[in-house]
């Protein structure tokens, strides 16, 4: 009689636990790749020997477990010359940082300045590299030297766009001030 009645609960048991099973909502298992931190006004300063190297801003900053970051609300990048001068703006609508690599991403209408040079970058999408000092893209790019501009579909520089190289160089123009040229 016990041996029935263990049985019979056994197998309560094991139906309550099957039909629990099926009720679960499968999307409630699945592991969280959201954000796991916050901050709102990030700002971020890398210096080597007291001198300010280069200066990171944001409205909005997300860390992933991972410790990539992303700014949905744009970046702003700062780079600065051995001297301590501001040389070079980078500017982004949003920006992501892969912290693995140590690779900067902007997206949206990307800017870049360089303000020692008045050189003037626009794309859609830019890499910066803070290691190896230098920024990329593959995408379409509109570079600005005084009156003159250059479009091309990839480019690659050093880190303050003093030096590029433009490949696939579409066309150059030139505009013509009031005084002519």
């Amino acid at each position: 009689m016990k041996t029935i009645l263990i049985f019979f609960l056994l197998i309560c048991v094991l139906s309550v636990t099957s039909s629990c099973r099926e009720d679960i909502d499968a999307s409630l298992l699945e592991e969280y790749e959201g954000p796991t931190n916050m901050s709102t006004n990030f700002h971020l300063i890398q210096s080597d020997s007291a001198i300010v190297r280069s200066e990171i801003k944001a409205p909005k900053q997300l860390e992933f477990a991972n410790g990539n970051m992303e700014f949905p609300e744009g970046i702003e990048i700062q780079i600065f010359e051995k001297d301590g001068q501001l040389s070079t703006t980078l500017t982004a609508d949003r920006g992501y940082l892969f912290k693995q690599e140590n690779i900067f991403k902007g997206e949206g209408d990307v800017q870049v300045h360089n303000l020692v040079k008045d050189q003037k970058l626009q794309s859609e999408e830019l890499f910066w590299e803070p290691n190896k000092k230098k920024i990329y893209t593959e995408k379409f790019v509109r570079v600005q030297e005084g009156n003159t501009f250059f479009f091309g579909s990839a480019l690659e520089a050093d880190e303050t766009f003093t030096n590029y190289s433009l490949k696939d160089i579409r066309e150059s123009k030139l505009e013509l001030t009031d005084d002519g040229l």
